[in-house]
């Protein structure tokens, strides 16, 4: 099996409530190493032809390649949006012991 890549993985959510629960799910679930929830930030997009806005937390998701379709399942069923954010970043370097940890903690008990 290679090796699996690390993501960092970008969502947001529409309250702290939400952005709570989902990032505890996802480390208790171990799709997830660290989910870091940010301060709440003020989102501007166009939907469904309109132009929007919405205040929102984000969340920076650590995770694996080898875990990524399950932490993407696991957000869209627990997601308030009909359409959530869910962009993955491969991160190429970082602290090798850290990365070590990312990768242990994500694998499946």
């Amino acid at each position: 099996m290679p090796a699996a890549t690390p993501l960092l993985v970008i969502t947001h959510c529409p309250d702290q409530a939400t952005a709570d629960s989902l990032a505890t799910a996802l480390v208790d679930l171990r799709l997830a190493a660290c989910v870091n929830l940010l301060a709440p930030c003020r989102s501007v997009y166009r939907w469904q032809g309109v132009v929007e806005s919405a205040d929102e937390v984000p969340l920076l998701i650590k995770t694996t390649s080898q875990r990524y379709a399950a932490l993407e399942s696991e957000i869209r069923a627990r997601h308030p949006y009909e359409l959530p954010e869910i962009v993955a970043i491969p991160i190429d370097r970082g602290l090798p012991a850290y990365l070590q940890w990312l990768t242990d903690e994500t694998r499946p008990d």
